[in-house]
């Protein structure tokens, strides 16, 4: 019950923010530009609607996740309402995981509701729509955990403004990661090797969740590939959050 009632209190919370409501717009809105696109290209409008519309999706609702998980933790420090919650029967284990399970329903809502557009834009557009489009959004609301649980973590003891540099940074490399994989076998400096290794495994393998380029170039999703890559995340977010919980129980508050 205690958890229920901070999870459904962050995800009041996080729809109160205007941001959020402007990102989830703009992402709808520039998943409509993709028909625009599609008119100017010569032959491939499908693979054109599905390859600009789920960039933007993806693009916006990350954008989403980033930004909301920032200002949560730290809220409630600044505002030293975290006082009045820990003073109660709430565990500081409770709090975390409270505050990631209502981040998790509000990107699980807002997410939910791009996909429901984007597939009902796609069926009138161009009368069908792919369903393998359910596992990218599986796999991107997985990719979205992980960065939930990313920001939660910065926040328990950083500013969002440091929260956020660190966040989108790890995102980014997050999506490079696979390079280091790539190239490290290649690599002759022990120097070279004790830097690229560590990377690889420590920082999340983001590439893992992006199946767009496979559904729009031949619409065929690799099962095996995608229950691996689930697994991963989940196992990812999981770590993370624990790291989050050590780092929040040991933080003494002014």
């Amino acid at each position: 019950m205690i958890i229920k009632a901070i999870v459904f209190n962050t995800f009041k919370e996080a729809i109160r923010n205007r941001f959020l409501y402007l990102l989830f717009f703009l992402g709808i809105f520039f998943a409509f530009s993709s028909y625009i696109i599609s008119l100017l290209s010569i032959g491939g409008e499908e693979k054109v609607l599905m390859d600009v519309g789920l960039a933007a999706i993806n693009f916006f609702s990350v954008l989403i996740a980033i930004f909301t998980g920032i200002n949560l933790v730290y809220k409630e420090i600044d505002k030293k309402t975290v006082f009045n919650i820990l003073s109660k029967p709430v565990s500081r284990e409770n709090f975390i995981i409270g505050k990631f399970l209502g981040l998790a329903y509000t990107m699980f809502i807002t997410l939910f509701l791009m996909a429901i557009i984007f597939v009902l834009f796609l069926y009138i557009a161009i009368g069908s729509f792919d369903a393998n489009l359910f596992y990218f959004f599986i796999l991107l609301y997985i990719e979205l955990l992980v960065i939930i649980s990313i920001s939660l973590l910065f926040s328990s003891f950083s500013t969002p403004i440091l929260s956020s540099i660190f966040t989108i940074s790890i995102y980014l490399l997050g999506n490079v990661t696979w390079t280091f994989n790539y190239f490290k076998h290649m690599l002759t400096s022990t120097l070279s090797k004790f830097i690229a290794y560590p990377i690889y495994y420590i920082f999340p393998n983001l590439d893992k969740f992006n199946i767009k380029n496979d559904l729009v170039s031949n619409g065929v999703v690799d099962l095996t590939n995608f229950f691996y890559s689930s697994l991963y995340g989940i196992f990812y977010t999981v770590t993370i959050l624990i790291i989050t919980i050590i780092i929040f129980k040991r933080r003494e508050f002014k």
